[in-house]
């Protein structure tokens, strides 16, 4: 069954040539210009992905990635204007999984929708293991592989797909040092460029679900010039 994905974008020209372009990689793509009704759009096509501009008439892309992410785990990829860093964050700290700034050739938008999807899409291995295979404990931490979620002294905290990657990949190996580019590859794969900041973005929007149990506050480290650690706190 072909994947199908959301694309919202006013620019009407782009908005087709992308679509014949996804179409002819066996892609299904609906398409929206203004964000009005994305919320809506997405509970009635249950897309794989969404596309989704931040500079959109009557409702930007920022308060409509709001709204889905009070009522969607859907993966989302924000197009931004060229240079706008803070719009890249702020999307970001709302749960984007990614971003792409404008012009981009069509090939990377492919490139990055299918790392998003493989990555939401990852099933366990084997489903019937044993439950201690599917849940990866580190000290007082569990990471639910199963329903990709963190447990903190009983609470259920819910990840965006980056973040579930992420804590996935620092859990794996506890006290030990990723650079930035090896979080990156772990949450992101090998398509997309080094040096990517938006891991520091991600890692702070772990530490604030983090800050509300004051014992595990600083469980995720900083070691400077290196990258990061997670501490293993009884």
């Amino acid at each position: 069954m072909a994947s199908k994905l959301l694309l919202v974008d006013d620019d009407l020209k782009l908005q087709g040539l992308l679509r014949e372009y996804l179409e002819g990689y066996g892609f299904e793509v609906e398409s929206l210009h203004d964000g009005a009704g994305v919320p809506q759009k997405v509970a009635e096509l249950k897309p794989d992905l969404v596309v989704l501009d931040i500079m959109l008439p009557e409702k930007n892309g920022l308060d409509v990635l709001a709204e889905l992410r009070a009522e969607s785990k859907t993966p989302v990829i924000m197009l931004t204007a060229k240079g706008e860093d803070a719009d890249r964050i702020v999307g970001l700290e709302l749960g984007a999984d990614d971003y792409l700034s404008k012009p981009f050739n069509p090939r990377e938008l492919l490139a990055r929708i299918r790392a998003v999807m493989r990555r939401a899409q990852a099933e366990p291995e084997d489903v019937g293991r044993e439950a201690q295979d599917r849940a990866l404990r580190v000290g007082g931490l569990m990471l639910d592989r199963a329903r990709r979620l963190l447990i903190v002294e009983e609470r259920e905290l819910e990840l965006s797909a980056t973040e579930y990657r992420i804590m996935e990949a620092l859990m794996t190996r506890p006290e030990t040092v990723f650079t930035r580019d090896q979080l990156l590859n772990a949450a992101r794969g090998r398509d997309f460029m080094a040096f990517d900041r938006s891991v520091d973005v991600h890692i702070s929007n772990l530490r604030a679900k983090l800050k509300a149990f004051p014992r595990f506050r600083k469980a995720i480290k900083t070691v400077w010039g290196a990258g990061y650690l997670l501490q293993e706190i009884p």
